[in-house]
């Protein structure tokens, strides 16, 4: 029997499974409830759409992390001009860090409604707790722990479950596209795709394939190519899995709120506690409960992987020790960026930065961010001398291509709007 046959499906899904859910963040959740209560279930198709291109991307940086045995950055130092590297990187660290402080300051809040006190004690406690937990859990169990950590989004699909939803009218919203030239669809056209296809998405699931060879102590797949077939579809299952389970869960939350907040006239939202609490008027204290229960589950997935892909970026581009997998005193400098990122998102919140313009920013950031570096990746992932005789598939390359087009064209219009 072979080691692929005799791994668990748990096991078997890992880094795609994990950087799908936390796509989900409090801050995702929050731009999906807007989008939600502001235009019903209009604008459900555009999470259709995304699917495979979200998929396809993300699949493209697994391969590079498996195949190479580099993280994103790493292979940006080795093939491509420094100058790029270090401008990716900056933006990268200034637009996790911002979403880090959303995202925490979400959490507080949730629990807050939950369960009432002081927010920025609640806000810091979460910040506190995920650093300590990445920092000193071996990589095994913490790896572990975030897979658990996905099942928490079951609790969208369950206010779903629970809200009065017009089934003809929502499976129109996800199949026939409706969308009108004005500034608040552009927008919101913009908030989707900047949400969904992150920068640092792609620097975690890179970064977690090189985790994973070094925990099954295995070669990086350029060195025996004939050995890649069952890794590569190994990537493949828990890429489509992991990216689906995030796309259906994106899906419950724009129909949830548009059977309940739209449906009620509740049109503005400004943040993803907000949203919860509105929710409790008109669809019951289960619906209220369930959707804050998972603004706290998704935030304990997210806040890592935001401060994670962060040390593994930096210290990519300067050749530290990084890793997971190490213990804190042999890369030293790989956890200390995740202690100081995570700093400075709970800084954030005591300096009074509104939270929605900070989230509103790092939207920018990440929308401009995302097309370049795409660009860039599947540069990497179509490039013989990086990728050996494992360079992408026709149909493979197509889509991230494809994928990529629609982010520049996404990126023009929020500049042109």
């Amino acid at each position: 029997m072979s080691d692929q046959a005799r791994r668990s499906p748990l096991d078997v899904l890992g880094p795609g499974l994990v950087t799908g859910a936390a796509d989900d963040d409090p801050s995702g959740v929050g731009t999906y409830s807007q989008v939600g209560a502001q235009f019903g279930y209009g604008m459900g198709w555009t999470l259709v759409f995304g699917f495979p291109l979200l998929a396809a991307i993300q699949a493209i940086c697994a391969r590079i992390g498996a195949t190479t045995g580099r993280g994103i950055a790493q292979n940006l130092r080795r093939h491509y001009s420094p100058a790029l590297l270090r401008v990716v990187v900056i933006l990268l660290l200034v637009a996790n860090v911002i979403n880090l402080g959303a995202d925490l300051g979400a959490m507080g809040a949730a629990v807050a409604l939950l369960i009432p006190g002081p927010v920025l004690a609640y806000t810091v406690g979460f910040g506190v707790v995920s650093v300590l937990l990445e920092v000193f859990l071996s990589y095994n169990s913490y790896a572990r722990v975030l897979k658990w950590a996905t099942l928490s989004l079951f609790a969208y699909v369950g206010v779903v479950l629970v809200a009065n939803v017009p089934l003809g009218e929502a499976a129109r919203g996800l199949l026939v596209p409706q969308f009108s030239f004005d500034r608040d669809h552009a927008m919101a056209l913009v908030a989707i795709f900047g949400t969904t296809i992150s920068p640092y998405l792609f620097f975690w699931q890179a970064g977690q394939e090189v985790e994973e060879q070094h925990r099954r102590h295995t070669k990086p797949l350029h060195i025996s190519p004939r050995d890649a077939g069952p890794e590569l579809r190994r990537i493949r299952l828990d890429t489509l899995v992991g990216m689906g389970f995030s796309h259906l869960v994106a899906l419950c939350i724009v129909i949830a709120t548009a059977a309940t907040l739209h449906a009620n006239g509740v049109r503005e939202i400004e943040s993803a506690a907000q949203a919860a609490e509105a929710l409790r008027p008109i669809a019951g204290n289960l619906a209220f409960a369930l959707f804050a229960v998972g603004i706290i589950g998704t935030g304990l997935l997210a806040v890592p992987v935001l401060a994670g892909s962060a040390a593994y970026a930096v210290s990519e581009t300067f050749g530290w020790t990084e890793g997971l997998n190490r213990k804190p005193k042999e890369a030293k400098a790989f956890y200390g960026v995740i202690v100081l990122a995570t700093a400075g998102g709970i800084a954030l919140n005591f300096i009074g930065i509104d939270p929605m313009k900070a989230l509103y920013w790092a939207a920018v950031v990440n929308g401009l961010l995302a097309p370049p570096l795409m660009t860039v990746t599947m540069f990497i992932a179509t490039n013989p001398k990086v990728m050996g005789k494992l360079v992408l598939s026709r149909r493979l390359k197509a889509v991230g291509w494809l994928a990529t087009a629609v982010m520049w064209v996404i990126a023009a219009v929020f500049l042109l709007v």
